[in-house]
């Protein structure tokens, strides 16, 4: 470490104001920092509320984003693993191609280094384009600010990926990613300004302009979701073209089987581990759990906002199971499935907890979590045409982040005049 620390040192000179790559300074310090501790100390009188760093904090989110990464490459090739072997899903991919010459030809689902390999082969692109892209445009904004790069493009660029099917064109990730970005964040001042998430901002970009490849049917088109004569549920080949099975589609599938096939537990147990099809990083529930608990352990992210998202997400499953509908059987759909299926968990673990944009005082964030569950079910559920509400839910929150925490402010305020009023 101490050879790459001096070849940093004997190159800063160039970078520095003067220097012949002065415009690129802020690349520069980027890597610096990356690597290594900032050179720069307080030598005035300073006030340190905590210890934790911009760089520590989002280093935490993305050792809390591991299992959720893995579960992305593993799930994605054990699903296309299975409609091979099921002779549904056609072999000319240039995945499959590459899965073949490494070696990883069986396609069998029970081989999980096939199945990770074959998945990293969906997932690993998607990465690099986000981050090539997306930091690009961030590097861009700072070069012309004349401002440092931070670490919050860091857990963007995680996120974004994870929150998209594994067949989505890379120039639409390009696309996203870039309007997230800017349109998300640097049009309004960079890190810590955003009022939206924007990677949830990139993906709602891509969900109205190209919804067909956003919904991620296209690798999944070879298994179809049926119920079998008994009320179980089955997975078998499809005989022709079908809408394909995403996260999505589960619910929908889930609340035509009726309530007995919701119950059978083999299926409710993988919809938990994550062997769905889906996007690729947020099928497993497992995953996010243990996100939730390294966030919650760190206090990087907020149990008040993730507490709200369960209260209000249960509190409107029960109303509108007592509702009911028998021309809607979503309203019949138990709070147990909306836990498991879709982006849920990780929409609750993720990004409803984004510091930036969620509320920040503390009654504020069990209101503003409240709010998001509350209206992921609803927009699950009313709106059959879209039975994914996280992304939406969230989004629309964003907005009402501040006003919320103004009230609080205010009604804290009003409360300790007529405490201490003379």
């Amino acid at each position: 470490m101490q050879f790459l620390r001096s070849i940093f040192d004997a190159q800063a000179r160039h970078f520095k104001k003067g220097g012949k790559l002065e415009s690129a300074y802020p690349v520069y310090e980027m890597v610096d920092t990356f690597m290594f501790t900032p050179g720069t100390v307080t030598k005035g009188a300073s006030h340190v509320r905590d210890g934790l760093d911009l760089k520590r904090m989002m280093m935490t989110v993305v050792v809390a984003l591991i299992p959720c990464v893995f579960m992305a490459m593993y799930n994605t090739g054990y699903q296309a693993h299975l409609a091979i072997s099921q002779g549904a899903l056609p072999l000319d991919t240039w995945q499959t191609g590459v899965a073949q010459w490494l070696g990883y030809g069986a396609w069998d689902p029970a081989d999980m280094l096939a199945c990770v390999v074959h998945g990293a082969l969906y997932y690993l692109p998607v990465l690099m384009v986000t981050f090539g892209v997306g930091g690009g445009c961030e590097a861009l904004f700072s070069i012309v600010r004349r401002h440092e790069i931070n670490e919050g493009f860091l857990v963007t660029g995680m996120l974004f990926p994870l929150i998209l099917p594994p067949t989505i064109p890379l120039w639409q990730v390009a696309m996203g990613i870039t309007f997230g970005v800017i349109i998300g964040k640097e049009i309004f001042g960079g890190t810590g300004m955003n009022i939206l998430n924007p990677a949830l901002t990139a993906r709602a970009f891509l969900f109205f302009a190209y919804p067909a490849q956003i919904s991620g049917t296209k690798v999944w088109t070879a298994v179809n979701r049926s119920v079998d004569g008994v009320g179980g549920a089955t997975w078998q080949a499809a005989s022709g073209a079908v809408d394909g099975v995403s996260g999505a589609t589960w619910l929908a599938g889930a609340a035509v089987a009726g309530k007995a096939a919701l119950t059978e537990g083999a299926d409710w147990w993988d919809a938990f581990w994550g062997l769905i099809p889906g996007s690729m990083g947020e099928t497993s529930t497992a995953a996010c759990i243990f996100g939730a608990v390294v966030l919650i352990v760190s206090r990087v992210g907020s149990w008040r906002i993730m507490l709200g998202v369960v209260g209000g997400s249960y509190a409107t499953t029960l109303l509108l199971n007592a509702v009911g509908s028998e021309t809607n059987l979503l309203f019949n759909v138990p709070f147990g499935w909306h836990f498991v299926l879709g982006g849920w968990a990780f929409g609750a673990v993720f990004m409803a907890t984004d510091p930036v944009s969620a509320a920040h005082s503390e009654t504020g964030r069990y209101i503003y979590g409240f709010l998001i569950g509350m209206l992921a079910i609803l927009i699950r559920v009313v709106n059959p045409a879209y039975p994914e509400g996280m992304m939406l839910a969230i989004l629309f929150m964003n907005l009402f982040a501040a006003l919320i925490d103004h009230f609080v402010v205010q009604a804290n305020v009003k409360r300790r005049r007529a405490r201490y009023a003379a």
